[in-house]
């Protein structure tokens, strides 16, 4: 599997400064949430009652 470097580098680069400016305003919760959301390749969970 070939990574591309300057792609992941770019995204981590931006989601470590929303981190750091959210946190410094107070917004930690939100930033959290939107890791949540453009998680794309995490499993997803299907919870059925029977």
């Amino acid at each position: 599997m070939q990574v591309q470097w300057k792609k992941l580098l770019a995204k981590t680069i931006i989601w470590l400064t929303a981190e750091i400016l959210l946190n410094f305003l107070g917004l930690d919760t939100l930033a959290d949430y939107s890791e949540f959301l453009f998680d794309r390749d995490s499993d997803n969970v299907v919870i059925v009652n029977s």
